[in-house]
């Protein structure tokens, strides 16, 4: 990369941190459901953090500084992101399921393999909106992870004419931060079983949406 362009996406992550920390903080955020996150922390277990695209504006802040591998798109968009969470202790692994990605799996397995954590966006980067892509299942049944469902929502939403209808807020707003249940998956599951599992998961993440979207009604 030329020295100019480096500087300038040095710069762009640190501004990005610092735009996001403050635009955070104005906020009062409530975190629900991660008694049983924190259980399998002190547990040394593997988790796969599953986080539809359209739910990710809160990412980078949300998990700064706990170590943990995140799979960041090769694409612009995830240029930005990977240069923001640069400076907030990630581990950042770039890839995608629509770019080969075949040394940044082996860099989960192993990870996992070791009682780490990784983040994953299961419809990302081009969709289709929350359909779930295999790998997060396939990265459990390797590795005997758990799958940890993640979504956040606010009392008055900014939603974008994207693709992945993002969700946004603005300063001064009341935040939810929601985990789902923890996940196991069989590693002995037939391509049939394994489907069946997509979809239930599928539909865990979705409902997940839901239920933060509901919870300042």
């Amino acid at each position: 990369m030329p020295f100019i362009e480096n500087i300038r996406w040095k710069l762009i992550g640190i501004l990005g941190r610092i735009i996001l920390w403050i635009w955070t903080k104005t906020n009062r955020m409530i975190v629900v459901g991660e008694k049983a996150l924190l259980k399998l922390r002190a547990e040394k277990k593997p988790v796969v953090l599953l986080v539809w695209h359209g739910r990710i504006f809160i990412v980078p802040y949300f998990f700064r500084k706990r170590d943990i591998m995140p799979l960041v798109s090769p694409s612009g968009d995830g240029e930005i992101a990977a240069r923001i969470m640069d400076g907030w202790g990630y581990r950042i692994l770039r890839g995608s399921s629509s770019h080969s990605i075949v040394k940044e799996w082996k860099e989960m397995v192993k990870e996992l393999n070791r009682g780490g954590e990784v983040i994953i966006v299961p419809d990302g980067p081009k969709g289709p909106d929350r359909k779930m892509k295999l790998g997060g299942l396939k990265l459990a049944q390797m590795t005997g992870a758990y799958l940890v469902p993640f979504t956040f929502s606010t009392n008055k939403k900014k939603i974008l004419k994207s693709w992945d209808s993002f969700l946004m807020f603005y300063p001064f707003r009341k935040i939810v931060a929601m985990y789902g249940d923890p996940i196991s998956i069989d590693s002995g599951l037939s391509d049939e079983k394994l489907e069946n599992e997509r979809q239930r998961v599928e539909d865990i993440l979705i409902e997940l949406d839901h239920k933060a979207d509901k919870f300042f009604d």
